[in-house]
């Protein structure tokens, strides 16, 4: 701890007392409000106050304080912290607090050096806007009065700030703008005239109001049959993915962010190691959009704040994407928001909570931990935008990962996650050993979204694969408590339907919920292909059935009669989308072997002869 002994009175220069790491205290009362934005000594350090007394003032500071010194001016703003909002954020990768790390890079080499101050967005760029808004139009907070194309799939739409509302007494005409020119002129209701630039300012811990909250109503669809199968997730829901070291939860994140049909994708690195984040950016720069055969980075914004980075800009990450999210979600996009992961957010929020000599709660977590985690996750969801057109909706979907110590669930960041979010995919370090990916234990894991997306896939989809599914899942469900029976009396000893049914969840399993992120193929499957293959294995399950039921074979027979069939329906995930029907003729060429195995053992002889 650092101190300079002098005291300070109101009205008279701030100046740094104490510097304890990121935490800064000013002597005495002071005139910062709490939640401001401060630049803090002589290199002009971002940081915000987080605690004030009539004896002190504490100041969390968001980059390296090594180097700073007692007595350091500090610098108020009068705003919190705050996002810049405006086109130029797809395809740009920032840090914890939206600074852009590729102009950084160009400043300061490849280490961030302190002190350094960038606009999170090119405010000298020029944009090709088409103006909608007309003199004498009435205009309210919300309203979209113009757009631009951001990136070739994505339309930025500009949108009057909360706060602003009259009638629009001057207006530029469509053309070329950099984001500080004014476009529109506003009479207020007070009779003052407002400027509206293409940009807006939003403090990061504030969520962005809405006209009306609604209930999620259409799956994400992620094309990783486990979770669109049997766990879904609803665009504006909420999501953890639990798990241990190795069981695979940032490659499913990423899974998720390249194949999910989520409009935009807002990716936080938060406190992860630099070399996964340094494969995320390389992989999402190379990797090409499914739905638009564009770059997948002109619909994502990647947020890198790596565990070797200051540890307090690591808490404000998260905040900094929801609030990107919001804004985009406003416009009437559908986001995802992936966090990979919150336990390291949670380590930081307890790192400075232990700072600033807090009471510990569990584990040493800071007693507003559920609080916090609350906050996030409910900013997620779908809503209908404040503004004109009327009706505009939008979503955010929070899918965050957890790094339990141990892979323990019942540790305080996962439980206080579980009580907010509506689905749980519980990765399963024993599935991840048996090279099963994705790990998603199918027996712990659960999601609220499943009768709502069953809805949706009868209606959209095929009217019999809420069946199907329900079907899988009994199988899966029967084949746990068959394998605690199998380890008592023997595989020998239990019946051939016992048997079959053991021989089919092996099928779900491996050549349905096993999914393999690197093969091209397999990587991601359509709705309309994972109805095919899951019905392929059902019904095979249920014609084999009828034939052991009815002692037609038994199941050692059954077994080698039906090896060609079942290697066949184990390949049938990696036939390409575009030869889908190839999966239909494996299930036409399924029913000819079993109806063979019928003839063979003379079992329709006495129907053959009444029909002649």
């Amino acid at each position: 701890m650092i101190s300079s002994g002098v005291g300070r009175t109101q009205g008279t220069p701030l100046q740094v007392y104490g510097i304890n790491g990121p935490v800064v205290t000013v002597l005495g009362k002071t005139d910062l409000s709490m939640g401001e934005m401060v630049f803090v000594g002589k290199k002009r350090l971002i940081g915000e106050v987080i605690n004030i007394s009539d004896e002190k003032t504490t100041i969390q500071v968001y980059e390296n304080t090594t180097g700073l010194y007692a007595d350091e001016p500090i610098e108020n703003t009068g705003y919190p912290i705050r996002a810049d909002l405006g086109p130029g954020m797809l395809s740009n990768i920032y840090d914890g607090i939206q600074r852009p790390l590729k102009v950084i890079e160009n400043i300061s080499g490849h280490y961030i050096k302190t002190g350094i101050n960038v606009p999170s967005i090119d405010y000298e760029k020029k944009w090709d806007i088409t103006v909608f808004a007309k003199e004498g139009d009435k205009v309210n907070p919300g309203d979209i009065y113009a757009e631009c194309n951001e990136t070739s799939v994505i339309k930025h739409k500009f949108m009057i700030p909360y706060g602003v509302s009259g009638t629009v007494c001057s207006v530029g005409p469509s053309g070329e703008y950099c984001l500080t020119e004014e476009i529109l002129q506003i009479k207020t209701e007070s009779g003052e005239t407002a400027g509206i630039a293409l940009t807006e300012k939003w403090p990061i811990r504030k969520a962005r109001p809405v006209r009306e909250r609604l209930e999620p109503k259409t799956p994400l669809i992620t094309g990783q049959r486990v979770i669109d199968a049997l766990f879904p997730i609803a665009k504006g829901g909420a999501a953890a993915i639990p798990g241990g070291f190795g069981t695979g939860k940032t490659v499913l994140q990423h899974q998720l962010a390249k194949w999910s049909d989520a409009d935009i994708i807002v990716y936080i690195g938060c406190g992860e190691r630099g070399n996964e984040m340094t494969d995320v950016i390389n992989e999402f720069r190379k990797l090409i959009d499914p739905q638009t055969n564009k770059p997948l980075m002109e619909r994502t914004i990647l947020i890198a704040n790596t565990s070797n980075m200051p540890v307090a800009a690591r808490e404000a990450s998260i905040y900094t994407g929801i609030t990107i999210a919001e804004y985009y979600r406003d416009m009437g996009y559908d986001v995802a928001i992936m966090a990979d992961s919150t336990s390291r957010w949670a380590e930081a929020l307890r790192e400075m909570s232990g700072r600033l000599e807090e009471m510990p709660g569990d584990e040493g977590y800071p007693a507003y931990l559920g609080s916090r985690l609350s906050n996030y996750y409910e900013r997620a969801g779908r809503v209908v935008a404040i503004g004109r057109p009327h009706g505009r909706e939008g979503s955010v979907t929070a899918i965050s990962a957890v790094s339990p110590p141990g892979g323990d669930i019942s540790e305080p960041v996962t439980q206080n996650t579980l009580r907010v979010v509506k689905v749980f995919w519980g990765l399963d370090a024993t599935l991840a050993r048996q090279r099963h990916f994705p790990s998603i234990n199918w027996m712990n894991s659960y999601s609220l979204y499943a009768d709502m997306a069953n809805s949706y896939y009868d209606q959209y989809i095929d009217e019999n694969m809420s069946g199907l599914i329900s079907d899988a899942l009994n199988l899966l469900q029967e084949e746990n408590r068959l394998l605690e029976i199998v380890k008592l009396v023997g595989f020998d000893s239990i019946s051939d339907i016992d048997k079959l049914k053991l021989e089919i969840s092996k099928s779900i399993r491996e050549d349905y919920l096993q999914q393999n992120a690197f093969n091209p193929i397999d990587a991601h499957s359509s709705l309309r292909k994972q109805f095919a293959v899951l019905r392929l294995i059902i019904d095979f399950y249920k014609k084999s059935l009828e034939l052991i039921e009815k002692e037609i074979i038994n199941f050692a027979k059954y077994y080698t009669e039906t090896a060609s069939i079942r290697e066949r329906i184990g390949r049938v995930k990696f036939i390409p989308e575009k030869n889908i029907e190839e999966i239909n003729a494996v299930g036409k060429d399924m029913y000819k072997i079993l109806e063979a195995i019928k003839l063979k053992l003379n079992v329709y002889e006495k129907e053959a002869a009444g029909e002649k």
